[in-house]
């Protein structure tokens, strides 16, 4: 007999990928969309009705509904901690957006709170499941290419306005907002940590009271060395997302990743800006399967808080690199 599916609810629609995971989840036979909940309650009135789902009133019913296994978090950046540690003491598992927490006080709160609740907490990094990823993944692990020395990355785009343009609501602009995913991927292929971080971040293009310039370098433990440009750059005009490339300087050679050139760019006068519509894999559907995978085998997730932890400490050190204008030292938390 097949197991039944994981429930989960979505707790709130704030963040613009809420809408990928619902449609993950929704259309994967390990997983069932149980409900939803919303600080905005027509805003989860109207994603209830989208997707055919339950109406919760508030998180707090939601959270008390005992057929409910897991919640994917997508509300705006600087209330993670209050939706993941409501979670937790629910007895719910979690699966929280990206990026973890705006405050590295806020993300060992919310590790220690799942830990001390028995349920396991997951960061949102989609990146590690797309297939071109998993792929250089593979390749680098083989030990085909040789020793890493360097990676040089971007995760560009367009602003995507609202509330992640305002500090109060994101923790920052653009650095916040895009050094996590390339931050996380490199970890991921190096298994080290990053040790020092230096930047320089500005609001050159909009100049307004948000970070949209923003270029870090890395080093990690063991020596590798790294660039990231994590800007806001792209015009209007340009997707929001999907400028997420990098290059892996090995012993033998350079191997460079365009994760998101599997796609069609469609310009529509209805539809705008021009959106690119991918064709490969769905890295969203494979994050949220792994998550309820191991959720439902009673295994540890693959992507962990202290991953997300590790990811945020570098955007964080960013701001302070780039506020003294000299490389800030990361300190080992174990």
């Amino acid at each position: 007999m097949a197991a039944k599916p994981l429930k989960i609810g979505m707790l709130s629609f704030a963040h613009l990928h809420a809408e990928s995971y619902a449609h993950s989840i929704q259309s994967n036979p390990l997983t069932e969309l149980a409900g939803v909940a919303d600080e905005v309650q027509a805003r989860a009135q109207e994603k209830a009705a989208r997707f055919a789902t339950t109406c919760y009133e508030h998180p707090a019913a939601l959270l008390a509904d005992p057929t409910i296994g897991a919640v994917v978090v997508c509300s705006e950046n600087v209330k993670h901690r209050d939706f993941v540690e409501m979670a937790a003491n629910a007895g719910k598992h979690i699966l929280c957006e990206k990026p973890l927490a705006t405050t590295e006080d806020d993300a060992l709160s919310m590790i220690a709170c799942c830990k001390n609740a028995g349920v396991q907490l997951m960061t949102a990094f989609p990146c590690r499941y797309s297939p071109v990823a998993q792929r250089l993944k593979a390749y680098l692990d083989s030990g085909k290419a040789g020793a890493i020395l360097a990676f040089r990355g971007t995760n560009r785009g367009s602003n995507p306005g609202g509330w992640f343009c305002d500090p109060a609501l994101s923790g920052g602009g653009a650095t916040i907002d895009h050094t996590v995913h390339v931050t996380d991927i490199m970890r991921w292929l190096l298994n080290e940590d990053v040790v020092e971080v230096y930047a320089e971040i500005t609001n050159g293009i909009q100049h307004r009271d948000f970070d949209d310039v923003s270029f870090i370098s890395m080093k990690f433990r063991g020596g590798v060395f790294a660039t990231l440009d994590a800007s806001w750059s792209r015009p209007a005009g340009f997707p929001t997302w999907g400028d997420v490339t990098l290059d892996v300087v090995t012993e033998l050679g350079t191997i460079s990743m365009d994760m998101f050139s599997q796609n069609l760019i469609r310009y529509s006068s209805e539809h705008k800006p021009a959106a690119w519509l991918n064709w490969g894999g769905n890295m969203d559907y494979f994050m949220v399967e792994a998550f309820a995978k191991a959720i439902l085998g009673n295994a540890d997730v693959p992507v962990t808080g202290e991953d997300g932890l590790q990811a945020a400490r570098v955007a964080l050190s960013a701001y302070k690199s780039s506020k003294s204008h000299q490389p800030v030292a990361l300190p080992s938390l174990i």
